[in-house]
């Protein structure tokens, strides 16, 4: 959070800059209110950046075997540039080397984590483990506490979702 304020009052500095030499260039025409108003607009234009470029720089930071199944785009009155231009502000992941296949009977279960990204002043990351029973693509969570399935909370994959095409199909297939 702080390296994002340093940034942001850098841009600002640079952008005055560029402000302050372009009055200087002109015979000093511009008006003097040029100054803070590229200040302003630098810092705006970063922090528009790395509101943008947050996705991309989370997930080009998970291990090259994880999969990101899905992500969520949202709009805010007080950024009016994500009304035009959603950005995506979470996600979630899983890790292909992370799974664990086993066969309950004749059933193929995979166990495996799935990790909620959610952008916040301070990044949150949340971890649940889960059962998907591939026959039926049933997804079950696992208890924290005792690894048992919340059968409570059972609900059913369609065909072709992300997770269960990248849990239940062979890495070569995906």
């Amino acid at each position: 959070m702080i390296w994002h304020l340093i940034a942001a009052v850098f841009s600002g500095l640079g952008a005055a800059g560029i402000g302050l030499v372009l009055r200087t260039l002109s015979g000093k025409r511009l008006p003097k209110w040029i100054v803070p108003v590229c200040a302003g607009l630098g810092m705006l234009g970063y922090q528009v950046n790395a509101e943008y470029s947050w996705f991309e720089l989370k997930s080009q930071q998970l291990p090259a075997s994880a999969v990101v199944i899905s992500s969520q785009t949202d709009s805010m009155i007080w950024r009016p540039w994500t009304l035009a231009f959603p950005m995506v502000t979470e996600f979630s992941a899983v890790d292909r080397d992370g799974m664990t296949h086993n066969a309950r009977g004749q059933t193929p279960v995979v166990e495996l984590i799935v990790y909620h990204f959610e952008r916040h002043y301070a990044d949150v990351v949340t971890p649940t483990p889960y059962l998907l029973n591939c026959d039926n693509r049933e997804l079950v969570p696992l208890d924290d506490a005792t690894g048992k399935p919340a059968l409570n909370a059972l609900r059913t994959l369609r065909e072709g979702a992300k997770l269960y095409t990248t849990a239940c199909q062979p890495a070569h297939e995906v």
